[in-house]
């Protein structure tokens, strides 16, 4: 047996510690064959050795369904044809300067991913916005993280989770709003259930219109009305005013805008608040009594406040109660966004969003454009001053022709983007798409011109940072299948073919690496004093600057720990923002509230799980949760086949009975597409209206009708459902 392979999980934002270890089987003619194993790193600092079903199963589907080499077609009626790597290049080349010379550089676009590393996002930002001149590259970190980012860059100047995983130990107050931590996080919520358990002091607070497994630990569920959070964060803020529980040195010393916040704040009464969000005032109290009486209060949220067309705006509410309270920037307290992807931080810091640069840059602000030009060695003005187009506005720019070329790359945005009816038209109308991914067939590859056979986590070297700020080192250790690239070299060798060789030198994700974090030298997130081969010793989290001692292996655990704040005042900032509520609410045609979320097996629209037999049988068929109450009104039993409309588009599920969602609000998984299901599609019923700060779809809720289907075949269904299916491969 040899030594293990430190590495990283590459699902979910946590971010765990693997450990790979190499044995010896037996081939098909009795030879010796090398067989993997993963188990958890209990040296990593993030998840002390523990691992959910997903890290656990991991290595099962590696090796199924990959895209194995290049291939083109010339329309979407045509078959794939197998093409040499040589040739798919030139045609990539051939079609970016096509569209440079006809339509200009802004009809060039990226959508990218949280999947991707480090490494592979700074090379592209350094092709797309740097060398092409077009800031329209985005990625979907757009649908997961940015509300985040906008809140956190709002209320405390500068992006970047405060806090770290130690704080789940240390804290007598969890607040846990918009997330199912247990089902989406589960090696986080592992250690903060122990903690609570261990603590009878330990409180516990769960937002959330289910009763999910999270919710079923908590000490005080709310479960609200969906689209009310910012009426509760408002009403538990009167609360702690009224009763004088608020730090006012803090506010006045470290905070702007807090009488702008309590003018506000003095129009939601418990009586207000409890109405609206459906909950007593007597919980509505008992909420703000825990917040109050705590000395240390970790709030932690996720899609259910990111994925909202208010967005950035309950990221700031809940940063308000810190800032009311004083509770940030100390141990066991603060505001913890919780990351969706694998790597969405590591996107973040390389400025893979269409409004950002390298280092927590800003592409409106001049400095920053000039300093990412000059550190590139390109002319002054190189870099465009405008945001670039969001996923979104790629696909309505396909629908007006103003977008001629869509690279999609390790993303599956024909399952994961709102409005799949108006995705799936756009995406036919495209005059040339590019699908860079490693597996085949997924729902978005029917919808590309050329397909790229790339390699993923087990056959490419790169960092990845966990919603902790920590860094961690992912290396190959095993060849990559078929004829597959890393997505970094993909991007690189473009650049040189395009004349940017001397931009473009690299020849290992180290080389990348090593240039990347030059650029984020003195900014929020320095990265400066971490490179590969210091992480061969460990993981590290940042801030961690080159002048740090190599011997310190977390200079900072926590940031605002001296209570200044990147601001121009050295400030935090309060939001003063009266809710809005949902962006569609329910009316008499659509009377009841669709909400969606991930399952504890699946993860990112089932390109890997559904490939993996243990994590498929978890969750063998979709499902719509629905209230008794609800379900006697439509004369619905357990079982029974509803159809789900919305003005979009529609499915069909089969009804799961259940007092642990609130009345007139119902619930579907959301990463069934159509290879793994029939008719079960989350986002064929989702709109695209976004928060206009973050500009992230309001995925989390929509209006629908529901309809009791007598058959199931009414619809040209099968009378079984199809579980974990995969749809006939195309192969040449």
């Amino acid at each position: 047996m040899t030594m293990p392979v430190k590495t990283l999980c590459p699902y979910c934002g946590v971010g765990c510690g693997l450990e790979v270890i190499q044995t010896s089987g037996q081939g098909a003619q009795g030879e010796a064959v090398p067989l993997w194993k993963v188990r958890g790193d209990r040296t990593h600092p993030s998840s002390q050795g523990m691992m959910c079903v997903k890290g656990a199963t991991v290595l099962d589907s590696i090796a199924k369904d990959r895209l194995l080499y290049p291939m083109v077609r010339p329309s979407l009626d045509h078959p794939f044809e197998r093409i040499s790597w040589d040739t798919a290049l030139n045609i990539i080349v051939e079609q970016i300067q096509r569209v440079r010379d006809t339509h200009g550089a802004d009809a060039l676009c990226m959508y990218g991913s949280g999947q991707f590393v480090t490494e592979d996002y700074y090379t592209a930002q350094k092709l797309w916005k740097g060398c092409l001149g077009t800031n329209n590259f985005d990625a979907n970190s757009r649908l997961c993280m940015s509300s985040a980012v906008s809140g956190y860059i709002q209320s405390l100047g500068s992006d970047g989770p405060p806090c770290t995983y130690e704080d789940l130990e240390l804290t007598d107050c969890a607040f846990l709003i918009g997330t199912n931590t247990a089902e989406c996080h589960p090696i986080v919520f592992n250690r903060l259930r122990k903690h609570h358990k261990n603590n009878p002091a330990v409180q516990m607070i769960v937002v959330d219109p289910r009763e999910t497994p999270t919710a079923q630990a908590a000490d005080l569920h709310l479960a609200i009305h969906p689209g009310t959070d910012i009426d509760l964060l408002n009403g538990i803020a009167y609360l702690l005013l009224a009763w004088g529980k608020c730090d006012r040195p803090f506010i006045a010393n470290h905070t702007t805008g807090f009488d702008a916040f309590a003018e506000v704040v003095r129009h939601y009464p418990p009586e207000v608040v409890a109405k609206r969000c459906g909950i007593s005032v007597s919980d509505l109290e008992t909420a703000a009594r825990i917040w109050e009486g705590a000395e240390r209060v970790l709030s932690l949220w996720s899609m259910g406040i990111n994925q909202s067309s208010e967005g950035t705006a309950k990221v700031r509410a809940i940063i308000n109660l810190h800032l009311l309270t004083g509770q940030i920037g100390k141990p066991g307290a603060g505001p913890f966004s919780l990351t969706g992807q694998p790597n969405a931080m590591g996107g973040r810091e390389a400025g893979g969003l269409s409004h950002l640069l390298p280092g927590y840059r800003s592409l409106k602000n001049p400095q920053h454009r000039a300093e990412v030009e000059q550190f590139w060695q390109l002319p002054p003005g190189q870099i465009a001053p405008e945001p670039g187009r969001t996923v979104w506005e790629m696909i309505q720019g396909l629908e007006t022709g103003a977008v001629q070329l869509f690279w999609i790359a390790a993303t599956n945005p024909i399952v994961s983007l709102p409005d799949l009816a108006r995705v799936k038209a756009a995406l036919r109308q495209s005059p040339f798409t590019i699908y860079q991914e490693a597996y085949y067939p997924t729902e978005t590859s029917a919808y590309a011109h050329l397909l790229l056979p790339a390699t993923q986590w087990s056959e490419k070297t790169g960092t990845m940072t966990n919603s902790e700020r920590r860094v961690t080192l992912c290396p190959a250790f095993q060849p990559p299948i078929g004829e597959a690239r890393e997505d970094w070299a993909i991007f690189a060798e473009v650049g040189r073919r395009l004349g940017f060789a001397d931009h473009f030198p690299f020849q290992s994700a180290a080389e990348v690496h090593a240039e990347f974090v030059q650029l984020t030298q003195g900014r929020p997130c320095d990265l400066s004093g971490i490179s590969h081969q210091r992480l061969q010793q460990g993981p590290l989290q940042w801030p961690c600057p080159a002048e740090a001692p190599a011997s310190v292996s977390d200079p900072a655990k926590r940031l605002y720990t001296d209570r200044q704040f990147p601001t121009p005042d050295s400030r935090a900032q309060f939001s003063a923002y009266h809710s809005r509520g949902l962006s569609e609410p329910p009316n008499p045609d659509y009377p009841y509230i669709l909400t969606n979320g991930r399952v504890y097996g699946h993860w990112h629209t089932l390109t890997r799980t559904g490939r993996t037999a243990k994590t498929s049988q978890m969750h063998p068929h979709p499902f719509l949760e629905i209230h008794p109450r609800d379900a006697a009104a439509l004369n619905l039993e357990e079982g029974d086949w509803v159809a789900v409309h919305s003005q979009r588009g529609s499915a069909q599920f089969p009804a799961t009975l259940t007092r642990g969602i609130t009345p007139g609000t119902v619930f579907v998984p959301m990463h069934w597409g159509e290879l793994w299901a029939d008719a079960a599609e989350a986002n064929a019923m989702t709109h695209p209206h976004a928060c206009p700060d973050s500009r992230q779809p309001e995925l989390k809720a929509c209006a629908v009708q529901l309809v009791p289907l007598a058959e199931h075949s009414a619809q040209g269904m099968s009378s079984e459902v199809r579980s974990h299916r995969v749809a006939p491969k195309e192969r040449v």
